[in-house]
Parts: structure tokens; C-alpha cells; sequence
């Protein structure tokens, strides 16, 4: 039994707070650098129908584009490079792939061309790169990591020849991707890759209002949690999680599903609007959404606070900035906002087994 529960992965939740006013607050460069992000939900207590500014803003989340079989050689070419990497804010993820099992692909909007490879594949491509952290004895998987604005500015060099020979010619690759640029025309992707099989997406947007919701007890002050006063930034996140997976939190004995319970103290909200919006979720536009919600309490409002969770892609091959991600048995980075009516917040950030610290 001993042994089993060692066999158990760790889970980091990393938990701090600040205030939306301090100069060396982080909130932004945090939001901005987690760059795949395929769910966003909030909260809202003693709300049940939004603003029509925060609805606009929600229905305005996209779009996004699934192209399908495109050869990634493509995503080095001094065209795309010039129409979309270099104007900044360009994303792509690999889809319908299994970081711990195939090959993957993340663009990140710096330039850099992130690939998670298995053994086989990166032996065959030539690349320079390096083992995964989390490979163990036997390394299966190598990450590479190509600049393509360094590649940009030495069109004629051997480096761009080789990496555009092994992309094109030595070991082609193709894969379904999302992509997503902020601020730009929508039909020039569309365009752009009109030869290949592209679709434009809006993300889904499922609104609901739930009912004498209990609720814990929250203070900005006590991250960690007071007796008799405040619910701690942990208990919060497990709580968020029943309600966002709409789990039954009443706890009763003839209950064989689930015993969980909300912590305490709690009190009853007679209604609390719940959002959440699913798809390819660009930092920018998360951007916005906190900012909607931190204006939320300029006006006098009966809620003390609201939250903001954001959910990465189980397997992109980047969590934050370009800390590697691994899946094994969760495959979870994600970060929750806690915003209060005096504009603190807590700020909680979680990763698998297979992950760095969170910044």
C-alpha cells in the first residue's frame, strides 16, 4: 500500500497575492505569457444576468481556424513568416495529438517554433535539439526550439537551408492546427491558406445562472486561510473546480457519486452567474476579459468577489513562456484569478507531474 501511494504524481498549486494597482504587480505577463489556453470560466456571485459591455466582450472572443494536413514546413517560409510572425501575436497548436505519445507543434507569439518529438522522428529530421526533462532513463522525446525571427533575418544562411531541407525534403510533417492571430483581418488566413482545408471557428459560449449557490466565506487578506473567518486560496480552488464541472456539493449520507461539501465558512448567494467559453483562447483577449471584470466593482455591487480561471491544452508542449510540458497521468497548467471589491487578488497557478514550477 506504502508503495502505491508514492506511486501517486505530484500536483503543484501555487498560490500568491497582490493588488491590480502595484506597480510590480504580474497579473498581465502572466496572463500574457500562458499562450494555448482552451477554456475560460467566471464567476460571478449575486449576479444573474451580465452587463451588456462584459456580454459584448465575451461573445467577441474569437475567431479561430482548424487547417487540416498542413505540412509544417510551411510555417518557416519567409511569406508566412513576413505576413504573420512578424507582425506579432500569431499562435498555433498542434491538434488532435498526444503530447506523451506523438509528435506536437506550438508557434508562440515571440517566433519561436516549439516541437516535442519522439526518438525516431527527431533522429530523422537532423535537428539540433535536446531531451526532454521528462523522459526518464530512456529518452523518447527531444524538444526543438526554431526561431523564426532569427531565421527571417538570414534568409540566404545555412541554417535556414538545412532547417528548411529537413522540414520540406528529409522528414515532411503534416498535422491538424488551430491558429489565431490577435488584431487582424479574418479573411486573411482564410486566404492565405485558401489550398489547404481551413475552417473558421468561433469559440462556444454556455452561459448559466445557478441557484441558492453556497459559497465560501473569502477575505483578500487571509491567502492561507483564518479560522472562523476566511476559506483558504486552496480550499477556493478545489470548491471552483466542483462548481465548474457541476458536481453536487450537498453532501448527503445516501451519496455513493460524491461526499464533497463546500469549506467554510460559507454563506448561501440566491443566484450566481457561471460563464465559461471553450476553444482557442488568445492571452489578448483574456487581457480584456480580467480588465471587464477588475471595472466589475466601480460600481456597488453585492458580490465581494468574482473569479477568472483559465484553462491551458493538456498537450500543448509549452505551459508558461517556454517551460516544457508533460501529461502523464493529468496533463493540468492552469491559473485561477480571485479579484476583490478593494482590487486585490489571489492569484493561483497549478501544474502536473511533468512540469516546472509555475513563474
Amino acid at each position: 500500500m506504502l508503495r502505491r501511494l508514492q506511486e501517486v504524481p505530484r500536483h503543484l498549486l501555487v498560490c500568491e497575492k497582490s493588488n491590480f494597482g502595484h506597480d510590480k504587480s504580474r497579473h498581465r505577463h502572466l496572463v500574457q505569457t500562458h499562450y494555448h489556453n482552451y477554456r475560460v470560466s467566471f464567476l460571478i456571485p449575486e449576479c444573474a444576468i451580465l452587463s451588456r459591455e462584459l456580454k459584448s466582450l465575451v461573445m467577441e472572443m474569437g475567431p479561430y481556424y482548424v487547417v487540416k494536413n498542413l505540412p509544417l514546413h510551411e510555417l518557416i517560409t519567409h511569406e508566412f513568416i513576413n505576413t504573420f510572425v512578424k507582425k506579432g501575436s500569431c499562435y498555433a497548436l498542434t491538434y488532435n495529438t498526444n503530447i506523451d505519445e506523438d509528435n506536437t507543434v506550438a508557434l508562440l507569439p515571440n517566433g519561436k517554433l516549439i516541437l516535442s518529438l519522439d526518438k525516431d522522428t527527431y533522429e530523422e529530421t537532423g535537428l539540433q535539439g535536446h531531451p526532454s526533462r521528462y523522459s526518464g532513463r530512456k529518452v523518447m522525446k527531444f524538444i526543438v526550439s526554431i526561431d523564426l525571427m532569427d531565421l527571417s533575418n538570414n534568409p540566404d544562411s545555412k541554417k535556414y537551408g538545412r532547417t528548411s531541407w529537413s522540414l520540406k525534403e528529409k522528414k515532411p510533417l503534416k498535422f491538424d492546427f488551430l491558429l489565431a492571430r490577435h488584431n487582424a483581418e479574418e479573411s486573411t488566413m482564410m486566404s492565405y491558406f485558401s489550398s489547404y482545408q481551413i475552417q473558421e471557428h468561433q469559440p462556444k459560449v454556455a452561459l448559466s445562472t445557478l441557484r441558492d449557490l453556497q459559497c465560501p466565506v473569502l477575505q483578500s487578506n487571509a491567502l492561507s486561510g483564518e479560522p472562523e473567518a476566511s476559506c483558504s486560496a486552496p480550499e477556493l480552488f478545489d470548491w471552483l473546480g466542483a462548481v465548474f464541472s457541476n458536481v453536487d456539493l450537498n453532501n448527503e449520507p445516501s451519496s455513493f457519486i460524491s461526499t464533497y461539501c463546500c469549506p467554510q465558512p460559507s454563506t448561501i448567494v440566491a443566484k450566481a452567474h457561471l460563464c465559461t467559453i471553450t476553444g482557442f483562447i488568445l492571452p489578448e483577449k483574456i487581457c480584456l476579459l480580467l480588465e471587464r471584470l477588475c471595472h466589475y466593482f466601480n460600481e456597488p455591487k453585492l458580490a465581494p468577489w468574482v473569479t477568472l480561471s483559465v484553462q491551458g491544452f493538456a498537450d500543448s508542449p509549452v505551459s508558461w513562456r517556454e517551460n516544457e510540458h508533460g501529461f502523464q497521468k493529468g496533463g493540468e497548467h492552469l491559473y485561477n484569478f480571485v479579484i476583490f471589491n478593494n482590487q486585490d487578488y489571489w492569484l493561483q497557478m497549478a501544474v502536473g507531474a511533468n512540469d516546472d514550477c509555475p513563474p
